[in-house]
């Protein structure tokens, strides 16, 4: 599941509207809108503004690389 399906997800889960989550979250209708479609460059802060109403954050993942 990609970033934007699981916020899409989320906010359809508790019945909110972009708008409502938005404004919840504290950051731009327009900044949702692009988080929901999967802009590649969005700011990290922003996108965490938005996790936190679900109880996530977003940070860095070790990759294991195969050798």
């Amino acid at each position: 599941m990609t970033l934007s399906e699981f916020i899409k997800n989320k906010r359809n889960n508790v019945k909110l509207t972009q708008p409502e989550l938005a404004k919840k979250a504290g950051v731009g209708l327009r900044f949702l809108r692009d988080l929901e479609l999967g802009k590649p460059t969005l700011r990290l802060d922003k996108i965490n503004q938005v996790l936190q109403l679900f109880g996530h954050e977003l940070g860095p993942v070790k990759i294991n690389h195969s050798d």
